[in-house]
């Protein structure tokens, strides 16, 4: 393994550093693996952030070693800022935010902007936890730093201003917010009211009033990517709440004719036309201010790459009333509809102003406040005929991107928003706004409408099926679209228009195409046909899936990029159907089909000749594993063959990982097939495990960190699975590897790890005692999880694990140290979460029924540390935070505590006999719910696996942690001694009652809420 607990023990050339002396550093950047390791190292000597961030705006160095710098910087900041183990010093941060704002302004320069880009995202990570509390200041100096004659540095400002304010989009509207945006709009609204409209007039007045700022046409493109800016702070500025200097000039931005953004709307500067296509960048820009005005009522999701439209959202649904003060909606109604209609702006370079213009007649649609506009059947006519069918088309474009490009044409003709409503594509937001009008009470009229479109399409293709199949693809797409009401990513289309029939427009136009042999249709329509299927897969009985699942593993085997890729997606989301609880597919249904299925699908895959090309198309990998997961133990006579595919294409894509989610499935299919071959065979874990120690160990000493924690959650499932037997002795010599501290620094590896560390506990903790290797796993929980916020539940569950399995004697010597780390932590750093994860744990070590291990035991140990120790801890954590304890923890606290209040003698002495009755009367808070004890989980084992879409986790290598839903089991659980908990309690109190008579009756009346039961 690379990596080592603490990297550089000499600091000599970090102590050697000079802050114009970058030779050092430039070498250490260069670097590789050894690069990575000294830096770590060098990040922990104080006053590196600033040296950092000098060798990052020094010109004279090489520009590559720059960027990497500030994406280094960026990195500590995102990944280091808050952390608990190895804390950056808070003079070293608070002199890094000293110096970032000015670092911005001399980033101002084009040349600049990769650079800039980072270190505002470095103050944009700062800020989110730092501002205003720790750096009050950040607003004055951006407002200080803007000008009104240079557009190089206001540029570098508002982009560092729009990477702070666009965070308030995503939050929850709360008191602490709005202090926060009252407190930059009291600072930042009026010089951003003067810099807009500074910058608006100079844009648009023709003669310029100031030549100086407009030309040459660099410097008005500049102006042009401050607009964009400045629209973007709009937003930001609007998205909770209404600032009363935006409503007070809401005529100055919206009015009909004259407002701002009516004007970019028809804005068509020539000074920016004659840069298409020399820079991309500018075309964008100017694309974005053209659209500007339409972005106030769009509705699509908020994206950060895409924010033109999100006011819309905000406008219709927040403040309608603004909207109605004028026609500003119908005007931009009229200017968009001529802008676009008719097919005037074919090019693809028009793509993104199409798309979004469609969007914003959608919206306006939906909103329902201007009905007048849309209700009429001539307007509804002419909007199909001159904005949906030409831009439904397929054009050139599109057929070369099918053929040349098919990974991207897929991803676009997949890609939705988070509302479910496609804009990725013009022929999406096309659709769109067909299932507008359908869905805002224009059914009937569009679907007459739109018909006619599909019957002309079909009855051209049907005159010269060879040359007018694009006729046949248009009408597919629009009956699609007419008939869709309402539909999500995961489970397709919801709900349908009633007045289409779907099953039976499939049966007479759509089976023919599907049903086809490779090459007598256009492939396109074939993948019209599949992706009808998957569009339309619920409204679609089992049998008559079943039927189509042959046909789509057929075409599995096409030379056709898109068509098997559909194929395989489709079958993913069949296979997924659930009606409630229940997956729709089983075993049984798929029994003879399976293993052809998975053979046509790694077939496909392993002809890839590299490792990128191979791990390239993670749908065929994802519906490898959605087969996998279903088949279940009808793969078993097959298992080793697959199972071996499966090591070869990892031990390929190992050599250069670069695709998360395929990395995510590929696990997933390893472990999926383990889990059920084994369960249903036990004979066959040997064979796991000979084929994967040997890669997983390449992995761990290649330390590939990519997969490292995917290998940790494998291995913990297979020692799980030697539950009842011995622990063989090459897991046992990976132990003391597992223990050591370099292993621990991943934060994504921690997960897996515990629940490596979780196995060996349960299964061989007599051997780990002996051998010390307890104080080991100990060592990790108090000193690398317990202190770390993000890391203190995992360390709990450790520490709930050795005492579980330990026993008592051997346990004894670590018992009161582990109070004390937990008390250390607790007032070094107590938070909620924290506070309730103590009494969890306390409550665990007084519910396990472990011999030798009773509350006195408990007490006692917790009473060395301090007299009376444990009556503070009882009052003011456990008793506090037991009835707060969610549903699935409830039967812990009944249990602890009742073992508590029955099982302790020291509990009826003082001074904790004054703490019995109030929890007693904590335990009367969790009963008033007993329906939360009555409820039993029927999720089994089984179905807890298909019970997660795979395609929700958070697969991607920056994700904290990759969670294998294949490879979780349910644990034994330690309560299982108690069935009834309120019966429980009345069998332990009425033994305590016999031992102490009376003194238990009158502790028991004086609880709040008398006897329990």
């Amino acid at each position: 393994m690379a990596r080592v607990w603490k990297i550089l023990e000499d600091t000599t050339l970090f102590l050697a550093f000079q802050p114009h002396d970058f030779t050092k550093f430039q070498d250490i950047l260069r670097a590789d693996i050894q690069a990575e390791q000294n830096l770590s190292g060098l990040s922990t000597q104080p006053g590196f952030l600033t040296h950092l961030l000098r060798l990052v705006l020094e010109p004279s160095q090489d520009r590559a070693v720059r960027l990497s710098g500030s994406i280094y910087l960026k990195n500590i900041t995102k990944l280091r800022w808050e952390e608990d183990v190895q804390p950056l010093a808070e003079q070293d941060k608070a002199a890094l935010r000293a110096e970032l704002v000015p670092a911005m302004l001399a980033l101002s320069a084009p040349a600049d902007k990769a650079i800039r880009a980072q270190v505002a995202e470095s103050v944009s990570l700062i800020a989110e936890l730092d501002f205003p509390l720790k750096w009050e200041n950040l607003i004055d100096q951006l407002v200080a730093s803007l000008s009104m004659t240079d557009y190089n540095v206001n540029v570098g400002v508002l982009e560092t201003a729009h990477s702070i304010f666009k965070q308030w989009r995503a939050h929850v509207r709360s008191d602490q917010l709005f202090t926060e945006i009252n407190f930059v709009l009291s600072k930042f609204m009026d010089p951003f009211m003067q810099l807009f409209r500074q910058t608006a007039l100079l844009l648009l007045t023709k003669p310029s009033p100031n030549p100086a700022l407009t030309s040459p046409k660099e410097n008005y493109a500049l102006l042009a990517q401050a607009m964009v800016l400045l629209v973007d702070t709009y937003y930001d500025f609007t998205c909770q709440d209404l600032p009363p200097a935006i409503e007070d000039s809401h005529e100055e931005f919206f009015a009909p004719g004259t407002g701002w953004f009516q004007a970019f709307l028809l804005w068509d500067p020539v000074e920016i036309q004659s840069d298409v296509g020399h820079n991309p960048d500018l075309v964008y820009e100017s694309c974005l201010l053209i659209y500007t005005a339409r972005r106030y009522y769009a509705f699509i999701d908020v994206a950060d790459q895409t924010g033109i439209l999100e006011i819309a959202e905000l406008f219709i649904k927040l403040y309608p009333e603004q909207l109605q003060k004028s026609p500003a909606v119908e005007t931009l109604v009229q200017s968009v509809w001529s802008l676009i209609g008719s097919n005037k702006l074919p090019g693809v370079g028009d793509d993104a102003l199409v798309s979004q213009s469609l969007g914003f007649i959608s919206t306006a649609i939906r909103s329902g406040y201007y009905k007048s506009l849309f209700s009429a059947r001539e307007t509804i006519s002419s909007l199909v005929q001159g904005v949906v069918v030409p831009n439904v088309a397929l054009r050139e474009h599109d057929v070369e991107q099918f053929e040349d490009d098919p990974l991207e044409f897929i991803r676009l003709d997949l890609a939705v928003s988070a509302t479910g409503i496609d804009l990725a594509t013009r022929r999406q937001a096309a659709a769109d706004v067909l299932r507008a009008l359908v869905g805002s009470g224009y059914d009937a009229e569009a679907t007459e409408i739109v018909g006619s479109w599909i019957n002309t399409g079909l009855s051209e293709y049907a005159s010269n099926k060879e040359e007018n199949w694009k006729a046949k693809d248009s009408a597919v797409y629009l009956l699609t679209a007419v008939a869709t009401r309402g539909s999500t990513t995961q489970h397709g289309v919801t709900s349908t228009n009633t007045l289409v029939d779907v099953v039976k427009f499939f049966s007479d136009h759509v089976f023919q195409d599907l049903q086809a042999t490779s090459g007598t249709v256009h492939p396109i329509l074939q993948v019209d046909a599949i992706r009808f299927l998957y569009t339309f897969r619920n409204q679609l009985t089992k049998p008559q899936l079943l039927s189509v699942l042959p046909l789509l593993g057929r075409h599995l085997r096409s030379d056709n990029y898109v068509t098997y890729t559909y194929a395989a997606i489709t079958i993913d989301r069949i296979l997924s159907i659930k009606h409630g609880n229940q997956l729709l597919f089983a075993q049984a249904d798929i029994h003879d089909s399976a293993l052809e299925l998975i053979d046509a699908l790694l077939t496909r895959i392993e002809t890839a000749r590299t490792p990128e090309k191979v791990a390239e198309n993670d749908h065929l990998m994802k519906c490898a594993m959605r087969i996998i997961v279903t088949a279940r133990q009808t793969l078993t006579p097959g298992y080793e063959r697959i199972l071996i595919r499966l090591v070869t294409i990892l031990g390929v894509i190992s050599k250069n990982p670069s695709n998360p989610y395929f990395d995510q499935y590929i696990f997933e299919s390893v472990s999926g097939l383990m889990r059920f071959v084994v369960a249903g065979s036990p004979t066959t874990l040997p064979t796991f495990e000979q084929a994967l120690f040997g890669p997983f160990t390449i992995i761990l000493q290649q330390d590939i960190d990519q997969y490292i924690p995917y290998v940790f959650q494998v291995l913990a499932q297979m020692l799980e699975l030697h539950r009842g037997g011995s622990v063989p002795p090459e897991y046992r010599g990976l132990l003391p590897f597992l223990l050591t501290p370099a292993m621990w620094q991943q934060k994504g590896s921690i997960p897996g790890l515990v629940r490596l560390l979780k196995a060996f506990l349960s299964l061989d903790h007599a051997q780990m005692s002996a051998s010390g290797q307890v104080a080991s796993v100990l060592a990790v929980a108090q000193q690398r999880l317990i202190p770390s916020k993000l890391n203190d539940a995992w360390g709990i569950e450790l520490l709930q694990s050795v005492v579980l399995n330990v026993k008592p004697a051997d346990l004894q010597q670590y018992l009161k140290p582990i109070f004390l780390s937990l008390l250390t932590r607790m007032h070094a750093n107590k938070t909620d979460k924290y506070v309730y994860l103590f009494a969890k744990f306390m409550l665990y070590t007084l519910a396990i029924n472990v011999e030798g291990l009773n509350p006195d035991f408990i007490i006692k140990t917790i009473e060395e540390i301090q007299p009376q120790l444990w009556y503070q801890l009882l009052t003011n954590f456990i008793i506090p935070q037991a009835p707060k304890f969610p549903a699935k923890e409830r039967k812990l606290a009944v249990v602890g505590i009742t073992r508590l209040l029955c099982h302790s003698t020291l509990m009826l002495q003082e001074p904790s006999v004054r703490a019995w009755s109030a929890t007693y009367s904590a335990l009367g808070k969790l009963f008033s719910e007993p329906h939360l004890f009555d409820s039993k989980s029927d999720e089994t084992s089984d179905v807890a696996i298909t019970a997660i879409d795979f395609e929700e986790q958070a697969a991607g290598y920056q994700a904290a942690y990759s969670r294998l839903a294949a490879s979780e089991t349910s644990e034994a659980d330690p309560l299982a001694y108690v069935q009834n908990p309120l019966q429980y309690l009345q069998q332990e109190l009425e033994k305590l009652s016999a031992k102490y008579g009376q003194q238990v009756q009158a502790l028991i009346s004086a609880a709040d809420g008398g006897r329990i039961g």
